[in-house]
């Protein structure tokens, strides 16, 4: 088969994750990019890619790279480029464009010069203009100028790969799935102990956690992606892709997940029966302080709130709880948390084994892991 150059885009710190999982999927010459992973395939490993990277965001297929001095320079690069090759006059179209240049200065302005290029192509050899539609097209073109040097790619994605398809509805401010599934590979759980979600918010943790111990794809609630409307888009082949990705395993284990708020237990519930997980997590509305559990040893995860609507005084007292909570009741376990109010962490009483650096959303954010001891951490080295 024939190999292709692709682009899979993902979020600030997952790179090294998502490199691991390309290769798995068989992907060749994987390169670190910035929030992103460049690497070659078929058109079946796109397809796979699609379906079964957890934490990409989007995978572009490069079709063409050039230096371009200015708008003109542009236009015409772009005009010349055999889109018909691609998709149909009857096919609506959209530009996303990435801008870092001195020469141009707008993302926007880019967009329109390429879309312009584009209908103009169409109309020479047809007589018609394809339609612009930027909120549900059939063809997203990704254009990423840095400099003077310009890439054009289509997206195969379409919608974000983070839309799983699960999603009944969210709770305030919701996890990305990508995030959440790039959080629990990070940790090493392998499904074989058990994994708590104490503030589980719509349910986005333990549910990424069980797709992955099961081993269901990611992408195979999804109905649609944006490479089936292109013209070499092989139905039968990405039948046989998915058949050949979707073979379930059992759960080794169990998954707790459980939250305060009734809102948040009554969507996640929703969210975990659309995902058809409900055997395999368990759900409690609880208060965190109050959680408790007879394993002797798991993984915990947590997405405290960061406490933008409290006083500093209150998120310290909220922070420093969690930690007491954390040595009193889960003794054994590895505690990994995720919080955007790096002043709070210091209330936790518990010193970090492990610091990352992630983005929620805007926020910057420290992922730490903290290993709970029975007694003090000095003491178990001594006996030991």
């Amino acid at each position: 088969m024939k190999e292709n150059a692709f682009i899979a885009t993902t979020l600030f710190g997952l790179e090294e994750i998502l490199v691991s999982e390309l290769k798995e999927l068989g992907a060749t010459d994987l390169r670190v990019l910035n929030r992103a992973v460049s690497f070659n395939g078929s058109q079946a490993i796109l397809y796979k890619v699609n379906l079964g990277a957890r934490t990409a965001m989007r995978i572009l297929k490069n079709l063409k790279s050039f230096r371009a001095a200015d708008d003109n320079a542009l236009y015409n690069a772009v005009y010349n480029m055999p889109w018909e090759d691609h998709f149909s006059v009857k096919d609506s179209f959209m530009v996303n464009s990435s801008v870092n240049s001195h020469i141009f200065k707008h993302s926007h302005f880019v967009s329109q010069k390429v879309k312009d290029a584009i209908a103009d192509r169409f109309r020479k050899h047809t007589n018609l203009r394809p339609s612009v539609n930027t909120q549900n097209p059939d063809i997203t073109i990704n254009v990423h100028i840095s400099i003077d040097r310009v890439d054009i790619s289509l997206d195969s994605s379409g919608e974000p790969l983070f839309k799983r398809g699960y999603r009944a509805g969210q709770y305030l401010a919701p996890l990305n799935e990508v995030l959440a599934a790039g959080m629990i590979l990070m940790t090493g759980w392998d499904g074989t102990v058990p994994l708590i979600d104490p503030m589980c918010g719509s349910g986005t943790i333990p549910i990424e956690a069980a797709m992955i111990a099961k081993k269901i794809p990611p992408g195979i609630f999804r109905e649609k992606f944006g490479f089936m409307s292109w013209k070499d888009y092989d139905e039968l082949l990405f039948i046989r892709v998915k058949d050949a990705l979707l073979k379930p395993v059992e759960l080794k284990t169990r998954i707790y997940a459980s939250d305060i708020s009734v809102e948040a237990i009554d969507l996640s519930s929703k969210n975990i029966k659309k995902a058809l997980l409900e055997e395999d997590i368990e759900l409690n509305k609880i208060d965190f302080a109050n959680v408790l559990t007879s394993e002797e040893r798991g993984v915990l995860i947590m997405n405290p709130p960061y406490g933008e609507r409290l006083k500093e005084e209150e998120i310290n007292l909220f922070y420093k709880g969690i930690g007491d909570t954390l040595k009193r009741n889960f003794a054994g376990f590895d505690a990994w948390v995720l919080s955007g109010n790096p002043q709070a962490l210091k209330f936790f009483g518990l010193k970090p084994e492990k610091k990352i650096e992630l983005i929620n959303g805007s926020i910057k954010c420290k992922y730490q892991k903290f290993s709970i001891y029975k007694g003090s951490k000095k003491a178990v080295f001594k006996e030991s």
